[in-house]
């Protein structure tokens, strides 16, 4: 398309322009931003740049392995990338010495960077179409949830998704990959193309964005550190902020900066709905936007 043009390079960084701008934007109730570190005492703004830069190569390396991929079944490429996730995650590790910021977006866009990369192979085109790319990711990660989740004894879960799947039924990040991405599909992406396509900056756009999905996934960083009360909670809190503008009023706005404080006092951190924030941002990179 372009001379020298590499669409591994360019994958690699839309994945992590959309890390960093999900943690850019402020104020996010609960979670990591410019104004504070949210409900987390082992992480800042500066620990999630730091991460975002030393996971490059791994986002790289699996958009190749989507470029060189010759099998039948998509599912042989989600063979191919699993070890270059478990690599990222050590990187990751040793970057933040120790501290969890991105394991979850390292799968879930590693998997889309890497059908992305299949997909333009196919089109030629980097105006990309979402719902081509998430139909290839729901075929390359089908049963997923029942093989790493359903076979785990009932005595000795030892991951944090699977003791969230034995006490709750919530597959979490296995299941909304295996949807093809159904929540951003539905629900964020067309929020954020409106949002966009009105004039809205993209602070206030991610921000409202996440509100709105506070109020439908099932998140299991809120389940994870609390119960279902205080998920449906969260839930009810972003619906009346939404209700009264969100980040578009000045009452909207200081009822998220309050929403923040509340957080932050019970301890609370939004983080799936965080990285579903990063995933709709990535779509609509791919898209163009």
């Amino acid at each position: 398309m372009f001379k020298d043009f590499d669409i591994c390079q360019y994958l690699s960084e839309l994945a992590i322009k959309s890390m960093l701008y999900e943690v850019s934007a402020t104020p996010k109730p609960g979670l990591v931003d410019r104004n504070n570190a949210g409900a987390h005492k082992d992480m800042d703004f500066f620990t999630f740049m730091a991460s975002s830069a030393a996971l490059s190569n791994t986002f790289y390396q699996c958009a190749k392995a989507g470029t060189g991929f010759e099998g039948k079944a998509l599912t042989e490429l989600m063979n191919s990338i699993r070890p270059i996730g478990i690599q990222g995650e050590k990187r990751m590790f040793r970057t933040t010495q120790g501290i969890n910021t991105h394991k979850g977006l390292i799968f879930s866009l590693g998997i889309i960077v890497a059908v992305a990369a299949v997909q333009y192979r196919e089109a030629q085109s980097l105006k990309m179409q979402v719902e081509k790319i998430c139909d290839k990711v729901k075929s390359m990660t089908k049963g997923i949830s029942d093989r790493e989740l359903g076979n785990v004894s009932k005595a000795s879960p030892c991951t944090y998704g699977e003791k969230l799947f034995q006490k709750y039924g919530v597959k979490g990040i296995r299941g909304e990959v295996e949807s093809g991405f159904h929540t951003v599909r539905t629900h964020s992406l067309p929020i954020f193309q409106e949002l966009i396509k009105s004039g809205k900056n993209m602070n206030d756009t991610l921000v409202q964005v996440l509100l709105h999905l506070m109020t439908v996934t099932e998140d299991s960083n809120i389940l994870g550190r609390h119960d279902w009360e205080t998920l449906e909670y969260v839930k009810t809190s972003a619906r009346e902020v939404l209700d009264r503008g969100g980040m578009f009023t000045e009452e909207g706005k200081q009822r998220i900066i309050k929403m923040d404080r509340e957080f932050i006092d019970r301890n609370i951190s939004p983080g799936g709905s965080a990285d579903l924030l990063a995933v709709t941002m990535m779509f609509g990179a791919l898209k163009n936007l």
